[in-house]
């Protein structure tokens, strides 16, 4: 069981947030303005730079007070959002255009808006779409169609969270499951369950199916990038976005892997818990992703803004051994990736219930 870090964080939440998130979207564009020196500052804020504080400085942000009101949080994230909507064509357009940037210019724009993309877009979409606010919500859904991944809008809402930790779950990865694996499976999975569950809706509701906003939504975006750059831009896009939705699905294989829940004698599965998420406290990348590696906290409030998210304390939900960026390279190499987390998943698949131990308690 990993070591808890001290719980001291020396500066205001929402600011951590603001800035941790913000900065690689203006360091990047600064490398597309001006390339040279920036372009490597915008790769090594999003490759280097949120695993090395996360490892250096061992804070961790203390749990907000229940209750706990944070009006700028859901500016940000239509900060973020619109960010995101102009940044995607500029990455293309840099990236296949006639921008005059040298090819490991272009290279290094990719990875960094790659990494921006996946790791900062992604959360703040996710974020989005659970918002009350049908504005936000649209925003959301806009972020994830550029992303060509549109359909997560509905299979993250209407079956991840109803199935999480299941066989039902196309995102829940299983016990020696390598990532190779999984990606494929959640993708395509995600989307068929997606569909059916709108298509059940849409037949008891009506109006347009929003599988309909997905793919032409997606169309449309690769017909963008052609604009912006001809066939050289369609490809980007289509790489930038499966670049940066493998890290979305990276982030649902390390954050759900081989945990499951038990079923009761009725057949149905235990309600989801703490125990079914993996978490990490580490608080510069906790920053960037917007809390998402708060992720048990998550699926039992799934409304609850992120910055008043909840760390788990490590006997009561699965921690990873490091930060949820650092775990994510580790899952791409199998081998490694099952040798560290066998001993870890055998203490939670073993480990008692509260019911268990409220049974054992009344006898």
């Amino acid at each position: 069981m990993m070591q808890v870090p001290p719980r001291f964080l020396p500066l205001p939440r929402m600011a951590l947030f603001a800035t941790a998130a913000t900065t690689p979207f203006l360091l990047l564009a600064l490398g597309v303005w001006a390339g040279g020196g920036w372009v490597w500052l915008g790769l090594g804020y999003m490759a280097g730079l949120t695993a090395l504080l996360d490892r250096l400085i061992p804070w961790v942000a203390p749990d907000a007070p229940e209750g706990a009101e944070f009006p700028a949080a859901d500016r940000l994230l239509a900060l973020i959002g619109t960010a995101h909507l102009l940044a995607f064509p500029l990455a293309v357009w840099a990236i296949a255009g006639d921008s005059g940037l040298p090819l490991w210019a272009r290279i290094a724009l990719f990875l960094g808006f790659g990494q921006l993309f996946g790791q900062v877009s992604n959360p703040a979409a996710h974020e989005l779409i659970h918002r009350g606010d049908r504005r936000l919500f649209r925003l959301g859904m806009a972020v994830y169609v550029t992303l060509l991944n549109g359909h997560h809008t509905s299979a993250h809402r209407l079956v991840h969270h109803r199935h999480v930790a299941t066989p039902e779950d196309p995102n829940s990865a299983r016990d020696d499951e390598s990532f190779y694996q999984f990606l494929p499976r959640a993708y395509f999975g995600s989307f068929r369950a997606g569909l059916r569950a709108e298509t059940a809706r849409w037949k008891q509701t009506g109006g347009l199916n929003p599988y309909v906003i997905y793919v032409a939504g997606g169309l449309a975006c690769l017909g963008l990038g052609a604009v912006l750059a001809g066939w050289a831009g369609l490809l980007v896009w289509l790489l930038l976005a499966g670049y940066a939705t493998a890290q979305l699905m990276l982030s649902d294989y390390v954050q759900h892997y081989g945990l499951r829940r038990r079923l009761l004698p009725d057949g149905r599965p235990e309600p989801v818990g703490p125990r079914h998420s993996w978490n990490a406290p580490h608080w510069f990348s906790s920053g960037v992703m917007l809390n998402a590696p708060r992720h048990s906290d998550h699926h039992a409030h799934p409304a609850r803004p992120y910055p008043a998210l909840r760390l788990p304390e490590p006997d009561e939900a699965p921690w990873l051994p490091y930060s949820l960026p650092v775990c994510g390279a580790i899952a791409l190499m199998p081998r490694r990736w099952r040798r560290m987390m066998k001993p870890r998943l055998a203490h939670w698949q073993a480990a008692p219930t509260h019911d268990d131990q409220a049974g054992v308690t009344g006898a």
